[in-house]
């Protein structure tokens, strides 16, 4: 039996015994071009929508009406109804709350029409409803939650609708194997590669539906070389290394603003980094400064400002570059990379109530960065220089012993790494030259692809909420964001940073409170930009 048949046995069953039987209903209860029964009409070829219907109807039949929308509350008239069936009409929109009051309803067929468009709450109420039938209309997409409420759904037919299988039906794909209902969904009309393809085949997990925005939100007004974030407290906070203004600078969240503000500084002329460590109730600064010698800072409490407690290293740190805290047996240590033919970069240990210093490492080697990092459960260092290839130091015997170098990697600025799918990788900037992305494979860490990078100064990866990032900042073009795909093991171009741009980035940080993430820049010829992480659900 087709489905033509299968209408009207239900039209019979519906309508009862009185089917057969001269029947006048009362005046003006059967519109023009309507046949009417006892407990049903059928309707074909009307202009409008009939409204003079017996409120006791409890099925009707719309065939090749001039109707062009179902609007909200259209049956409010027949509350009645068991069965409502269109067939053959020229409307293509369904209104939310289209079919409100029809709490009774069990059957619905919506076949053979124009429809291409109907909103998310056209079925809202239908708490009865059993069959719903959506076939052969113009559909490209269905609007999330459009099922929400129909707990009672058993068959449910969407075949012969032109379906664009992209994120915007990953909810139906979802949505399918979590209701007790046979689903007829028919097959994709696109994109290309999907064409012909029955959707019950799709499988959700290949489909890419999330995605992130960086959008700017707020300036701090002076230039700045470095930025950490650091919890101090309860509270994240900001620390920025500002040599033009001599200080470094810390800034928190103020709640009532809904914005970042400065909570203290300190002076430090010639800063070109700023390395906080919070130790219970203390907090810590290494400031390091090209000129007049680097310093410890200490905060002794929370309710006390920043003052000075230690020179550090004056005969060894005679032109910091960089500085990096590490964990070396249970102890906080700092390794701070000299850039002068005469300093060394050193490592300093805490020994009582101050950082003194453990070990000299790469003597004359002019060292630009230093990188910790952790391989084979091991403390690890990793030094670059502008005299040769980056070196990687391993913990061994309570000092940093040389373990390789890394090959194929001349000119290297700074390093950085991150940690994804178990794998260490590392982004290895480059002023000259393209930047690379290497991995660690056991014994060293091998090329896996190449940025053009002219021009720049950091290439920094930055884990925000599930996405591993990594900013390609450049001084003269705009700073690139890329985000590390884990099918493919490689960094993809996301987005460029801006407007507005950049000027001469140095170095970016990230920071989450109060349900929001922001990205702070550095910038060494303008201000620090401060932008804000998004996520965007392409499957709304």
């Amino acid at each position: 039996m087709g489905r033509s048949g299968i209408l009207l046995l239900l039209l019979l069953l519906l309508a009862g015994p009185g089917v057969g039987v001269a029947w006048r209903p009362p005046k003006g209860k059967c519109p023009p071009r309507c046949s009417c029964s006892k407990d049903s009409a059928l309707c074909e070829g009307s202009q409008d929508l009939p409204e003079s219907f017996s409120p006791t109807l409890l099925s009707l039949s719309l065939v090749r009406t001039g109707v062009t929308q179902l609007k909200a509350g259209s049956f409010l008239r027949v509350p009645s109804l068991h069965l409502l069936l269109f067939t053959s009409n020229s409307f293509s929109v369904i209104e939310d709350d289209a079919f409100a009051g029809l709490s009774h309803l069990q059957y619905l067929f919506i076949e053979d029409n124009e429809i291409g468009s109907i909103s998310k709450n056209a079925l809202r109420g239908l708490r009865s409803l059993t069959h719903l039938s959506l076939a052969n209309n113009h559909l490209e997409v269905l609007p999330r939650f459009l099922f929400r409420g129909l707990e009672t759904l058993t068959h449910v037919d969407l075949r012969g609708n032109p379906f664009q299988c992209d994120c915007r039906i990953l909810w139906l794909l979802q949505w399918m194997p979590t209701v007790n209902a046979s689903v007829g969904t028919g097959t994709c009309a696109g994109p290309a590669a999907l064409t012909h393809m029955q959707l019950r085949h799709l499988d959700p997990k290949t489909f890419k539906c999330r995605a992130i925005e960086l959008s700017w939100f707020q300036m701090v007004g002076e230039s700045a070389l470095g930025v950490e974030s650091f919890s101090y407290q309860g509270e994240p906070h900001i620390i920025l290394a500002q040599p033009f203004a001599g200080r470094c600078l810390i800034l928190s969240w103020d709640y009532g603003l809904q914005r970042f503000r400065t909570e203290d500084e300190l002076p430090a002329p010639s800063v070109v980094s700023c390395k906080p460590l919070v130790l219970g109730p203390r907090l810590f600064v290494l400031a390091a400064r090209l000129w007049g010698g680097s310093q410890l800072w200490v905060r002794p409490g929370p309710d006390l400002r920043l003052a000075p407690m230690q020179a550090l290293a004056p005969r060894r740190l005679l032109r910091p570059n960089d500085a990096e805290l590490l964990w070396l047996d249970g102890q906080p240590c700092f390794v701070v990379a000299d850039a002068s033919k005469a300093g060394s970069t050193t490592l300093l240990c805490r020994d009582g109530p101050g950082f003194y210093p453990r070990q000299s490492l790469h003597a004359w080697h002019r060292d630009t960065d230093a990188e910790a990092l952790e391989l084979d459960g091991r403390p690890h260092l990793l030094l670059a220089s502008a005299s040769q290839r980056p070196v990687l130091f391993h913990w061994f015997g309570g000092r940093f012993e040389r373990r390789t170098d890394i090959p194929e990697a001349e000119d290297v600025y700074a390093t950085r790494h991150f940690q994804a799918g178990g794998d260490v990788f590392l982004c290895l900037t480059r002023y000259i030259g393209d930047s690379m992305v290497m991995r660690w494979d056991g014994s060293m860490f091998r090329l896996l692809h190449q940025l053009p990078s002219r021009g720049a100064h950091v290439f920094q990866p930055l884990l925000i909420a599930r996405d591993q990032l990594a900013i390609l900042g450049s001084d003269f073009a705009f700073s690139q964001v890329l985000r590390f795909d884990p099918d493919k093991g490689l960094l993809e171009p996301l987005q460029e940073l801006g407007p507005p741009a950049l000027v001469a980035p140095r170095a970016f940080a990230h920071v989450t409170l109060a349900g929001r993430r922001f990205l702070f820049a550095a910038c060494f010829k303008g201000p620090t930009q401060i932008y804000q992480h998004h996520e965007l659900d392409l499957s709304a």
